[in-house]
């Protein structure tokens, strides 16, 4: 019987490109006004980014166009999700029986708290491509800040997997 063994190493080529954007716009109007401008028709995806972390499994909204023509894919996903739970707690006093509710900040990437949203270019555009976009993205009004991340910094790579 033959034995078939996978190498991690096959797996770690970074075939995608990320930009970070610093925004308050909701997901759905970030899209609207990226597809306004630039040369993209990002469409809600059916597949949210799902993530657990300390027993918490959350989703972040996923927006997806695929440029056949280029074959690039292009994905826009939240990287913070507020986890809400309430929790039933017993004391004594004033607040009997009280309900609390708990709230915590979940990101899809840990390292960079302070980005809103990451734009994954998968199958690389020219760095001449990547530089058009992030200055057509800084045109946007309410976008404040967009540069690229380098992935080789990312510990949470795995995250991107979607």
């Amino acid at each position: 019987m033959a034995v078939y063994k996978l190498l991690s190493e096959e797996y770690d080529e970074i075939d995608y490109q990320l930009i970070a954007i610093h925004t308050t716009l909701e997901d759905y109007r970030l899209a609207y006004f990226i597809n306004k401008n630039l040369p993209v028709l990002f469409s809600k995806s059916k597949n949210d980014v799902s993530i657990k972390s300390n027993a918490i499994e959350t989703q972040f909204s996923r927006f997806v166009y695929e440029d056949e023509n280029k074959d690039v894919t292009w994905n826009l996903v939240q990287n913070k999700n507020d986890y809400s739970q309430e929790d039933f707690a017993i004391n004594t006093g004033l607040f009997t029986d009280s309900k609390t509710k708990i709230s915590t900040k979940i990101y899809l990437i840990p390292e960079y708290k302070k980005v809103d949203y990451f734009l994954k270019i998968e199958n690389n555009l020219s760095t001449s491509e990547i530089e058009n976009t992030i200055s057509v993205l800084k045109k946007i009004n309410k976008i404040s800040t967009v540069y690229t991340v380098s992935v080789d910094n990312i510990k949470s790579k795995d995250n991107l997997i979607f």
